[in-house]
């Protein structure tokens, strides 16, 4: 047995003694009395009856260690062209104090704070602020719409928003204050104070009796000191979208979340105290919350929080200089990244102006990373490439190539094996498990391991219904894909991108993979669309990567050709058609729903998350050059 398959199955066989020994590496006010309370499965108890402070962990406890000097964050922002740096010493100072404030104007344990900031240090200082009184935290993304952020006002009732003036995107300056400012107007809930951080590129005008300026009023603040809460107490709120288009808040707990997060930097991404890791996300999605901020801070490494673009700031090199200048060891990124990178530099030629020797892996996570751009990344920069899996829910990774514990033997387009703690199964409609091979609906065994959801915020019935109903026993992930001979698992696409054509349940995952192999395309997206005859046929997207000159007609001709030579005739792919880019989420998923809708002539809603709406209307154009009438109607 491989030392991975034997730490996997132990964290399966004995799951309380596993986690009861990662629970040492946590410091308690109060240690567990026992490691789980699974009575009810689906909302299984982790470390009940204990007591910590998730702020003391990630901040105090390394300066206690006489590690106050070691940098802790480094905010480097392209945007601005400045970096600014903070000792773990100077980061317990500036969280203090913001903690301080925030009591001072009445939040308490158990209250709410929203976050509607880009990516500042202040806006970390505002989570570890929470976290260091018992205040729950919502981060919202910076820049959502008004009436989006007005929901999750409405919704989790905060006491005090802290917010900046305003965010910073190439070529243009993101007003924040006016989002805000209308939000609140829209939610009949109203919070007490709104704390502004004022930015040079765009001062905002305050409320009177409301609003703080952030300056001002946090530098005379007195400090304060950690307070112990529950393990399972609520660090924070993440909304995140539903499949009827409104927020669903997951919550996450303190005990579970720092055990989880901790153990999973080390032994995952195979980082030790001091050394530098980058999360290239932002602090709105769950990859910022976890790893631009909770592990990295909780195992005492650097953390790098980065304002700027993987392009255009100032050109496709930007990640490379960054790993360069702060000596960064491993990065996160989500594949379009990476796509987006690979379109404008096809020879990673920007790649050779830049020392990134200090970088010993890249991983992927937030899409499926499709081989060709794995192979691309591990070429460019001769690490490996790690695609993993995981989802808001879990707040870690579910499957991973475990770079802490043994790295596997790397299969391009699988996330490799599941993380130890997870039971990953394979079913089919009725709940059965489907052996080896057969694509059906992934799905964890309960109970989950710590760290990963407890409920939906003030929806438990939501809660059971969007994740324990389907399949009694099991959290649904709503993923679909299969389980090789070696044990590897293929994520291919979510239940809803399973398309039926004449019969045929056939994934848009697979496609894609054979169509991203072309050397011309840079990124692509397969959807079904409504047929007459089969149902369902695959359409598919294509972005080319730059300065190729092809013609339309001849890519689908070649396109065509590699589908029906690797999946045969059954795919019924006959229609590519090439666009200019892809709508997608901030965070970079893609929105193969919303696609498929508006070739179907179904009513659709702009997704609030979407990184620029005009690309809908771009996609809309080029379906009606191709005859799509359903695009008309």
């Amino acid at each position: 047995m491989s030392h991975y398959a034997d730490v996997h199955a132990q964290s399966l066989e004995n799951p309380q003694a596993f986690w009861a020994r990662a629970a040492d590496d946590i410091e308690w006010v109060r240690r567990p009395r026992a490691i789980l309370n699974a009575a009810e499965p689906g909302r299984a108890s982790w470390f009940p009856g204990a007591m910590l402070n998730t702020c003391y962990n990630a901040v105090d406890l390394h300066v206690v260690a006489g590690q106050g000097e070691r940098t802790a964050l480094i905010y480097d922002s392209a945007m601005t062209g400045s970096v600014q740096r903070f000792t773990y010493q100077e980061l317990q100072s500036e969280v203090a104090r913001l903690a301080g404030l925030l009591q001072s104007l009445g939040v308490e344990r158990g209250d709410r704070v929203l976050i509607y900031m880009p990516m500042v240090p202040e806006a970390v200082f505002g989570m570890l602020a929470c976290a260091r009184i018992g205040a729950i935290h919502s981060v919202v993304f910076g820049g959502f719409a008004a009436n989006e952020l007005a929901q999750r006002i409405q919704h989790a009732a905060p006491k005090v928003i802290l917010t900046a003036s305003c965010g910073l995107e190439p070529g243009r300056v993101v007003a924040y204050k006016p989002l805000l400012d209308e939000a609140i107007a829209g939610a009949s809930h109203k919070p007490d104070h709104c704390l502004v951080l004022q930015r040079r590129q765009e001062p905002a005008e305050l409320v009177p009796h409301r609003d703080l300026d952030w300056s001002d009023t946090v530098q005379g603040a007195a400090p304060a000191t950690p307070v112990a809460v529950q393990s399972g107490e609520p660090l924070y709120i993440l909304y995140t979208s539903g499949t009827t288009g409104l927020p669903k808040g997951v919550v996450r707990d303190h005990g579970g979340h720092a055990v989880a997060l901790k153990w999973s930097l080390r032994h995952v991404y195979g980082m030790e105290p001091g050394e530098v890791f980058w999360a290239a996300s932002d602090i709105g999605w769950v990859v910022g919350h976890s790893y631009i901020v909770y592990a990295p801070l909780l195992l005492g490494c650097t953390t790098v929080l980065y304002e700027g673009k993987p392009v255009g700031t100032p050109d496709a090199g930007a990640f490379w200089r960054v790993i360069e200048q702060h000596g960064v060891n491993a990065l996160f990124a989500a594949p379009t990244a990476l796509r987006g990178i690979k379109r404008e530099d096809p020879d990673a030629k920007l790649v050779s102006r830049y020392d990134t020797s200090s970088l010993r892996t890249l991983f992927l996570a937030g899409e499926r990373a499709d081989p060709d751009t794995v192979a691309w990344g591990e070429r460019a920069l001769g690490v490996p490439v790690v695609d993993h899996w995981w989802q808001t829910e879990t707040g870690w990774p579910i499957a991973a190539n475990c770079m802490g514990i043994e790295a596997l033997p790397i299969k391009r387009g699988s996330p490799t094996v599941a993380v130890p703690g997870y039971d990953v199964r394979v079913l089919d409609d009725e709940g059965r498990e489907l052996p080896a091979g057969e694509t059906g609906h992934l799905a964890l065994k309960l109970p989950l391991p710590p760290g990963c959801l407890r409920t939906l915020w003030e929806n438990d019935a939501g809660f059971e219904r969007a994740y324990l109903e389907r399949f009694p026993g099991y959290y649904q992930t709503a993923d679909a894909g299969h389980i090789d001979d070696d044990g590897y698992l293929w994520i291919m696409a979510r239940t809803d991108d399973i398309i039926n054509v004449a019969g045929h349940r056939l994934s848009t995952g697979a496609m894609e993979e054979v169509i991203a192999a072309h050397p011309q395309v840079a990124e692509c997206a397969v959807t079904g669309v409504a047929d007459p005859l089969k149902g369902q046929v695959p359409l598919g997207f294509v972005v080319l990567n730059a300065g190729v000159e092809l013609s339309e007609s001849e890519l689908e001709t070649e396109l065509v050709a590699r589908v029906r030579e690797a999946i045969g005739p059954v795919a019924a792919f006959k229609q590519a058609l090439v666009v200019g880019r892809l709508p997608k989420t901030r965070s970079g998923k893609v929105l193969r729903g919303t696609m498929r809708q508006i070739a179907d002539g179904e009513p659709y809603r702009t997704p609030p998350t979407i990184d620029d709406p005009e690309i809908l209307d771009e996609i809309r154009r080029a379906l009606e050059t191709r005859g799509f009438a359903r695009a008309r109607d």
